[in-house]
């Protein structure tokens, strides 16, 4: 936990990332960015029983950030925070009902115009509302800021697309396979979490599987005279929890602890979500060792930064809830890792944020940041010239809003009234102290924004 910290310290750190002088050679960029994945499960619990050695090891040759939020917990604006480098009320998305806008300002778009070729493949969620990605995945590509990709359906919005007449590139390469029918039927027939059996699809038809191979040619047809930047955008962990039948082989038999205040299902289906989630993870985990091989074959992988994080988390059951959209950190925290050149071997308890990763590519890239962008570069704590960095981070969806210092957390306009919980005493955020500390609770409002009306449209 990161003790609080004066604005002059905050500055003086920033001060040390904005002396950093550009590289000769721009460093490559690849993110590498499951959907859906919660802050503790990859292989950091000792009662968690998680494989993912391909993560482990690029944590241990990088820099591991512990105290990691993303400022919206929801696809469509937590991406558009982290495109445009503004927290939730500023990102222009309000929910999973709209489009990022086709003429604001990313991070993608700053890059390519600098030199870089810049790739996206998989789930990109920028065109929430639109469900229609084009069957070559091209659509709205450039006007986003990407040279070129491959934009891929999520789970659920294939089923969407197919019942509203859109397209996609995920169910063209299904539908040429003569799966497309086969993989509808599976999603329909799974009604809520409890749905475990193994999906029918193929190894190389598995979504996750199908859109990595995706991102693996990108980056074997990026150009040899441009420094370039990949965003792969898994489909998993995010529900359905369909696995195919070689992942189930790999985690049935695992025990885990069960939803913290959950009952919804027995014990035994509670096992098994947690199996499934796990099997997805430790896929991506094996996706994540084939990019690091590759880059060993080109020799690239000396001048790339790589990191792993995530859009936001899944309950899984805890609190009584699934999925995501709410302030508890099984929901808000992510896992975030950065390796590369001139990146420490190290863990920071920094307090970071997901849109934080826009500054700091740009910093990479050598782009000046413009003003506007809420995101802070990152670089100064990755490469040990700074310990500081935030005092505290803040999330929204619609209503709510929270405040966390890295030990009390803050939210209104979620419940009846107000909640504050800290985390030190109670890391599962069970006992709201609000009525106790109400001193801290002043103060942890007062670092909110002022009460908005709604999210700004962005340009």
């Amino acid at each position: 936990m990161m003790n609080a910290i004066s604005r002059r310290e905050l500055l003086a750190g920033a001060a040390l990332g904005s002396l950093t002088g550009a590289s000769p050679k721009r460093p490559n960029i690849l993110l590498l960015f499951p959907d859906q994945l919660r802050h503790d499960w990859i292989n950091r619990v000792p009662a968690l029983d998680v494989h993912t050695p391909n993560i482990d090891a690029l944590a241990a040759r990088g820099m591991r950030f512990i105290n990691a939020i993303v400022p919206s917990p929801l696809c469509a604006p937590s991406r558009a925070c982290l495109a445009s480098g503004r927290e939730y009320g500023e990102c222009g998305v309000v929910n999973n009902s709209e489009n990022f806008p086709l003429n604001a300002s990313t991070y993608y778009k700053l890059l390519r115009d600098s030199g870089y070729f810049v790739a996206g493949c998989g789930k990109l969620d920028l065109a929430k509302k639109a469900l229609d990605w084009g069957e070559d995945g091209k659509r709205f590509l450039h006007e986003w800021g990407f040279s070129d990709g491959i934009n891929n359906e999520g789970k659920h919005d294939a089923v969407q697309s197919v019942a509203k007449g859109t397209k996609g590139p995920y169910m063209a390469f299904l539908r040429k396979a003569g799966l497309a029918e086969k993989h509808l039927q599976d999603i329909h027939a799974r009604k809520d979490y409890s749905a475990t059996f193994p999906t029918t699809l193929t190894e190389d038809a598995y979504c996750d599987n199908w859109l990595s191979t995706n991102g693996i040619n990108l980056i074997k047809r990026a150009p040899k005279d441009k420094p370039w930047h990949l965003a792969v955008n898994f489909t998993g962990p995010h529900s359905p929890m369909d696995i195919t039948a070689r992942m189930e082989k790999t985690v049935r038999g695992r025990n885990y602890l069960q939803p913290n205040g959950s009952r919804q299902f027995t014990p035994e289906v509670h096992v098994a979500i947690r199996q499934n989630y796990t099997a997805m993870v430790e896929n991506i985990d094996r996706w994540v060792g084939k990019y690091v091989e590759l880059l060993k074959q080109r020799g690239e992988l000396d001048n790339t930064i790589i990191v792993f994080s995530s859009d936001h988390g899944e309950m899984l059951g805890d609190h009584s809830r699934w999925g995501k959209s709410v302030p508890w950190q099984e929901s808000v925290g992510v896992p975030l890792i950065m390796a590369g050149p001139g990146i420490q071997h190290a863990k920071s308890d920094a307090l970071v944020s997901v849109m934080d990763l826009a500054a700091t590519f740009l910093d990479y890239g050598g782009v000046a940041k413009p003003s506007g962008m809420d995101s802070r570069t990152l670089r100064h704590l990755a490469e040990g010239r700074t310990k500081l960095h935030r005092e505290y981070l803040l999330s929204g969806l619609d209503q709510w809003e929270m405040a966390w210092n890295g030990r009390h957390k803050f939210i209104r306009g979620f419940e009846a009234e107000p909640q504050l919980y800290d985390l030190a005493a109670d890391p599962s955020e069970n006992r709201n102290i609000v009525k106790r500390d109400k001193r801290m609770a002043e103060e942890m409002e007062a670092m909110l924004p002022a009460r908005r009306a709604g999210v700004k449209k962005i340009v």
